[in-house]
Parts: structure tokens; C-alpha cells; sequence
């Protein structure tokens, strides 16, 4: 039953291959996208602006510690993902244990900070006062999900790893649906704002997480958890920490950076503050649809380098870029043209639209550089090369971006000035990216045909 949605990535057409994988991420992030719309969209109807803008003002710096641990999900992606391509079944079973162990620690952390310390960053990031309280009930509450978000987010890149991503679709439709009809109970019918939107996220995403968990103990493929497995091993556990933590530091320091931008974003006021967040909402879809693609690079890289097809592994790059620029330049023209109807959709206060539809013009044609950028990252995870896509990701965003805003946007400070941030260290990222990941696969691959050919000269 398992093995039919697996995706042997080392054989067969590639193109299709990658599209019948990418297409199910892409169904998941838009429709996280969407869910996430409709909490913002019943919150502007039956709420108010003060109530988005609250919830928006915490976005920065929940990506910031979740976006962590989810990368170091990624790591166990990249390992699973090798040791299938590899052939090496005992090796996938000790690392989805340890996996999946990790992911309830890390979930606990997680509650101790959100609970505890949610209003002092807050407030240290400047959020205003009006929207303090607010926003501080919506992270805790949020927080206190997280054993269960980081569960799902393990066991879908688990899953990934070995080419599943219909189910994981299927479990976040299935936690979609019911968070819209908690977001109506909790706002329309209790009158609960920023609350019933926290208690219905972290409920929906509970049934996500055990739908997910319940997979992979049952399953019957490669990535199946047995409960023998489900313990800490140490050689896994050191292997997972040094493909992970790289990945996490670098999605982290995305949103450091970004907490600096929102920090600016913040001096402009609450109206601002609410279009930046809708526009966000529509502009988030042209990205997480590339990154759906970007995102493949990952588990087919890493599946075809421990099945040693390096050939392979050049041909996912090329199509995955053709992939993504292509789907991020028709969508991001459909954004930028359709941008005021968009922010409409969620608010009718004409300085809130304008404010979200200045955000959209600039970001949404320029996202295939962000689609682009993460193929190349995702290749460097993939060939084991993480460190170096985190160091990259520290001088292309928190460096290039923090001096950007205290050197270059007071030149002439405005939001657009504030948005052109974002393109321009995606296109420098590509480049430092680009530079490191063709050399270190050339090199790879060298090594690797000049020891097959010492061999094949030994044996003969």
C-alpha cells in the first residue's frame, strides 16, 4: 500500500517524475496559504485591523524559531532520502527514529520559549503597543502546539524523502478544512479573535500530525517507524545535527533578517502594517509554488547521489530551474496585475488595499529569483554541502539586508525602498550560491568516476 506512493527518483523520466512530486507541495503550500488567508480574511470581516495587523506582527518571529527546526527536518530528508537511493534499509529505519524522537524535543523546546518570552521579543522588535496584548496571546497559544507542528513537519519530510507527497496533502486538506470551520465557531459564533485563530491552527494541525505519524507506523514502505527504531542513535543523531542545523541556522537567519525589515515596517503604522500582511498572503503563493519545485531539487539530488548518477543529478537541476522560473513568472504577473482585487478580498479600507498592493507590484514579478535561489541551495544540502548554503544565506540576506536598511533605505526612506530589499539579495544569492554548488558537484563527480575507473582497472 505504502510503496505505490514512493518515487524511485534514480530511474525513469525525470520531468514527470518531478512534476508528480512537486505538484502535491505545491497543493500544500498554496492551500497553507489559503488557510492561513482565511484566518486573516475572517479576522478583517468579523474582527477588526487591529486583530490582522496583531497577527501579522508575529509572522517574523515565528518563522524565525520555527523555520529552525523545520530545517532541521530537511535533514532528515536529505539522509533518508541518500540512504533509499542507496539501497540501505537499516540505515533509513535508525534515522526516521531518531527523527521523529527529535521532532518532540525540539516541540517542547519550542512551548518553553513561545510561553515565556513571546511579549519580550514583541516588544523588543517594537510592535506597538496597541497590538501587544493581542499578539502576544496569539504566540503563546500558538507555541503550545508546536510537539505536534514539528511532528508533522518530521513526518512529512519523511515522507518526502522517499517520494510521498500525495498523503501529506491529503492530511493538511483534511486539517485545512477543519481550521476554517474552528477559525467560524471560534470568531463568529464564541467572538474570539486572535484567540480562536491560535486555538484553531494548533488544532488543525494536531490532526495533520497524527494523521502523518499514524502513515508511518503503519506503513509498509521504506519510510515505516518501528518501534524498536524509535530512540536516539547517536551515529544518526550526529549526522542528522550536522545536515541539519545548517539548514535550520540558514532559514533562521532569513527571518532575523526579516525581523529587522518588520521592525521598519512597524515605524509606518497600523495600516501599513495590515496591507503588508494581506499583501503577503497572495505574494507567499507565487513562492511557496516555486519553492514546491526548488523543493524537489532536495530529495532527487540526494536519492541520485547515493545511487552515484551524477549525470542524473545535473539534469534535476537544469529542469528544476526551467521549472521554476517559468511557474514564478506566470504567477507573479497574475499578483502584480490582479493585486488590488486581491487585497480586497480581505479588507475594503482603501489605504490597507493600497498599502498590500505596493508589496505585491514589487515582490511577486521578482519571485522567480527566490524559486531559483533555493534550487541552488537545495542542491548544495542534497550533495551534503550545507554549511555552505548557510554561510551564503548569511552574507546575501542578514548582512547585505541589515545594511540596506540602516545604510542604503535612509538615503531615501520609503516602503518601496523597503521592499526592494527582498529581489536584490535574492539575485545576489543566486550568484554566491551558483558559485558554490557547480564547482563542489564538478568536483564530486571527478572524484567519484576517477575512483569507479581505479577500480574497474583493478578488477580487470
Amino acid at each position: 500500500m505504502t510503496k505505490k506512493f514512493e518515487i524511485d527518483m534514480t530511474s525513469g523520466p525525470l520531468l514527470k517524475n518531478i512534476f508528480l512530486y512537486a505538484l502535491p507541495i505545491v497543493g500544500i503550500n498554496i492551500l497553507q496559504l489559503l488557510f492561513n488567508a482565511a484566518d486573516v480574511t475572517i479576522l478583517g470581516i468579523f474582527a477588526s485591523d487591529n486583530a490582522v495587523a496583531a497577527v501579522g506582527a508575529t509572522t517574523s518571529l515565528v518563522n524565525m524559531f520555527v523555520g529552525f527546526f523545520v530545517g532541521l527536518s530537511l535533514g532528515a530528508n536529505v539522509l533518508v532520502a541518500r540512504s533509499m537511493g542507496a539501497q540501505d534499509s537499516e540505515k533509513g529505519k535508525r534515522l526516521i527514529g531518531t527523527s521523529i524522537f527529535m521532532s518532540l524535543v525540539f516541540g517542547t523546546i519550542l512551548i518553553v520559549i513561545g510561553v515565556f518570552c513571546s511579549e519580550y521579543f514583541l516588544t523588543w522588535l517594537g510592535c506597538p503597543k496597541s497590538l501587544l496584548k493581542m499578539a502576544t496571546t496569539y504566540m503563546r497559544i500558538y507555541f503550545l502546539g508546536m510537539p505536534i507542528v514539528m511532528l508533522y513537519n518530521f513526518c512529512a519530510s519523511i515522507l518526502r524523502s522517499v517520494g510521498d507527497t500525495v498523503r501529506p496533502f491529503i492530511f493538511l486538506v483534511i486539517g485545512g478544512v477543519l481550521n476554517v470551520v474552528l477559525n467560524v465557531f471560534f470568531i463568529v459564533v464564541l467572538k474570539k479573535d486572535v484567540e480562536g485563530v491560535a486555538i484553531a491552527t494548533v488544532a488543525s494541525q494536531g490532526v495533520s500530525g497524527v494523521l502523518s505519524l499514524i502513515t508511518i507506523i503503519k506503513g509498509s514502505g521504506f519510510a515505516k517507524l518501528e518501534k524498536k527504531h524509535f530512540r536516539i542513535y547517536k551515529k544518526e543523531l550526529k549526522e542528522l545535527l550536522h545536515m541539519g542545523v545548517p539548514t535550520g541556522i540558514q532559514r533562521s537567519l532569513f527571518s532575523i533578517s526579516n525581523l529587522v525589515i518588520t521592525s521598519t515596517i512597524y515605524t509606518y503604522g497600523e495600516v501599513v502594517m495590515a496591507g503588508n500582511t494581506i499583501g503577503h498572503q497572495f505574494d507567499s503563493i507565487v513562492h511557496d509554488a516555486t519553492d514546491a519545485f526548488a523543493m524537489s531539487t532536495l530529495s532527487f539530488v540526494s536519492q541520485n547521489l547515493g545511487a552515484k548518477k551524477f549525470k542524473r543529478i545535473w539534469l534535476v537541476i537544469f529542469e528544476s530551474l526551467c521549472l521554476v522560473v517559468g511557474v514564478a513568472l506566470f504567477l507573479g504577473a497574475l499578483v502584480a496585475i490582479f493585486g488590488r482585487e486581491l487585497c480586497s478580498i480581505m479588507t475594503d479600507t482603501p489605504e490597507v488595499i493600497e498599502a498590500g498592493y505596493k508589496r505585491l507590484l514589487i515582490m511577486g514579478l521578482f519571485y522567480f529569483l527566490t524559486g531559483t535561489m533555493n534550487v541552488f541551495a537545495n542542491t548544495l544540502r542534497g550533495i551534503g554541502k550545507p554549511l555552505a548554503a548557510m554561510l551564503g544565506s548569511f552574507f546575501c540576506t542578514v548582512v547585505f539586508r541589515v545594511f540596506w536598511i540602516y545604510v542604503v533605505y535612509p538615503i531615501s526612506p520609503s516602503m518601496d525602498m523597503v521592499y526592494w530589499v527582498y529581489p536584490i539579495s535574492w539575485g545576489l544569492c543566486n550568484i554566491v550560491f551558483a558559485f558554490m554548488a557547480i564547482p563542489k558537484l564538478k568536483k564530486m563527480q571527478k572524484e567519484y568516476e576517477s575512483s569507479f575507473a581505479q577500480k574497474e582497472t583493478y578488477n580487470s
